[in-house]
């Protein structure tokens, strides 16, 4: 069998929101590559440089199930919307043989709802960025002016398909809540871009509120690139257009007020932190 996808990393996660990771962690398997290119991504030696290697789709459905064995509270598939009919393909191996825990689909949102069919039956949770609705921003920093129409269409996609589910484990006498079924949607704030992370709410109270989750992001952290001198100036163009710096305090009370207002029935805000050593490197042990 042909090697026929690309990863980066597969492991145990813990950093992402309480109903993903529970008690166990995240069976996360990031992807090479990426179908945007996000001026500021934390994750750019993977999705931009190419860090990885080619697995087969059997190894990829064993990889699954390893770390299910390990415990996973799930499979958290990480910026694979551009490997997707192999990614369904190797779910289906997995589940064949003995894969039962949920698979999550973590991606940027930046998906054509044929694509996201392909994997209907084979993943309940889903994990979309909605990033802004700002076609001039999402030109400048993802080289995608239609972001923002190619996301409202297949995020409500993800929400009219995935109803609601949530159960309580427990491990060691300690409860938690665990979801098996439906959307949460991340949006991170930009610095200095607070009207932007407005419009991108008042849309999800609309069309996601009491159907989904809302998870508001203020870890905006800039990243120390590796990089060519001619690359390094693309980015920093492109990077032009926000603040790239830390969120301040002023900015986390706005924001907490603006939630307030919006009073959504379910939704996760980040603390804010200056805290900058939790920024990946794939270079390192893990």
């Amino acid at each position: 069998e042909s090697s026929s996808l690309k990863i980066a990393l597969a492991c145990l996660h813990f950093g992402e929101e309480p109903l993903i990771t529970v008690h166990n962690g995240s069976g996360t398997i990031f992807f090479t590559g990426c179908n945007l290119r996000c001026a500021f991504c934390q994750n750019y030696q993977i999705s931009q440089h190419g860090m990885g290697r080619e697995i087969s789709i059997s190894e990829f459905a064993s990889i699954c199930l390893k770390l299910q064995d390990e415990g996973a509270e799930n499979i958290n598939l990480v910026t694979g919307s551009h490997q997707i009919p192999n990614i369904a393909l190797g779910l289906k191996e997995a589940k064949k043989n003995g894969l039962s825990i949920p698979v999550c689909w973590n991606s940027s949102g930046y998906e054509s709802v044929e694509m996201l069919e392909l994997l209907q039956d084979l993943v309940t949770i889903w994990l979309p960025d909605f990033k802004t609705l700002n076609s001039d921003l999402s030109a400048k920093l993802f080289s995608a002016p239609d972001y923002p129409k190619v996301a409202k269409k297949a995020v409500s996609w993800m929400i009219n398909h995935n109803p609601l589910k949530i159960i309580t484990t427990e491990k060691n006498v300690i409860k938690k809540e665990k979801i098996i079924q439906n959307v949460i949607n991340r949006h991170l704030f930009l610095p200095g871009k607070f009207e932007e992370t407005a419009e991108v709410l008042s849309w999800l109270k609309e069309n996601a509120d009491e159907k989904a989750i809302i998870s508001l992001m203020s870890q905006y952290t800039p990243v120390p690139f590796t990089e060519s001198k001619q690359e390094k100036e693309k980015r920093n163009s492109a990077l032009s257009i926000i603040e790239n710096r830390l969120v301040n305090t002023t900015e986390d009370s706005d924001l907490k007020d603006l939630i307030d207002a919006f009073d959504f029935q379910f939704l996760f805000y980040q603390d804010l932190t200056t805290d900058t050593d939790w920024l990946p490197d794939f270079r390192r042990n893990q």
